[in-house]
């Protein structure tokens, strides 16, 4: 059985034999919810890569004190995988940012595209933000990550002119497209940055500015997928080709 998984803010002075302590909520979850207990085992990670694993040494309402027996660092992944995901209608956002931190996605970037149904503005998108990141710090420790994905403040299609043209490969996914995903070579390193358009599709000139700034459209399959879903069916795709899933 999988140890439990908690977060913590750092591990830097972290070494077999001290003590670290988690606090607040992280340790409330811990101890009122999964009712860890003196002597039990656990998995703490600061979320850049860095995790331990020890015993618990005591709890209390909302603390929790582990002793550290082994310190584990993880390189951060290659290639880096970035997901711009259009505002999807209802709960559809927290699935997406679910299944994307659970495959492995290292950012996602929420993107206001011009016929997503959603809209983000003042208070509401503050807490769908903060939602979004919620799901993401959730679903890492799920999946045991010991690199917490990022997920970025709202984007506009200016901004993601920025996002493709720092990219080694960029690609939109797209019904119409020509060319299939299985068709793109994928290198061993670098960063990619995955294109998913809103229910009611990509705009043309949103094609158009993405292209300008060197994406190139894709199709995955004949099925049309939904926009909750398509992302992670794509990177899922490229990572099967990198060492990332060797």
């Amino acid at each position: 059985m999988s140890l439990p998984v908690h977060l913590v803010e750092s591990l830097a002075d972290a070494s077999p034999g001290s003590l670290v302590e988690v606090t607040g909520d992280e340790a409330h979850h811990a101890v009122a919810v999964r009712r860890l207990r003196e002597g039990e085992q656990v998995v703490l990670t600061d979320g850049l890569g860095t995790s331990v694993t020890g015993s618990v040494a005591s709890t209390g309402k909302r603390v929790l004190a582990v002793s550290v027996e082994s310190v584990a660092h993880d390189d951060r992944p290659e290639p880096a995988i970035t997901v711009v995901q259009a505002l999807p209608k209802g709960d559809r956002g927290e699935l997406a940012v679910e299944v994307l931190t659970e495959v492995g996605v290292d950012r996602i970037v929420p993107w206001a595209a011009s016929r997503s149904v959603a809209v983000w503005k003042g208070e509401r998108a503050a807490k769908s933000h903060a939602k979004w990141q919620a799901t993401a710090r959730e679903a890492a420790k799920q999946s045991r990550r010991s690199w917490l994905p990022e997920v970025t403040p709202l984007a506009s299609t200016a901004d993601l002119a920025v996002i493709v043209g720092e990219a080694d490969l960029a690609v939109v996914l797209h019904e119409d497209a020509t060319d299939p995903l299985s068709a793109i070579d994928v290198a061993a390193s670098g960063r990619i940055v995955v294109v998913v358009g809103p229910e009611g599709g990509i705009a043309p000139e949103e094609l158009d500015a993405l292209a300008a700034a060197g994406a190139r459209s894709v199709r995955l399959g004949a099925e049309v997928l939904r926009t909750s879903t398509a992302g992670v069916v794509a990177v899922a795709a490229l990572l099967s080709r990198t060492d990332r899933w060797r």
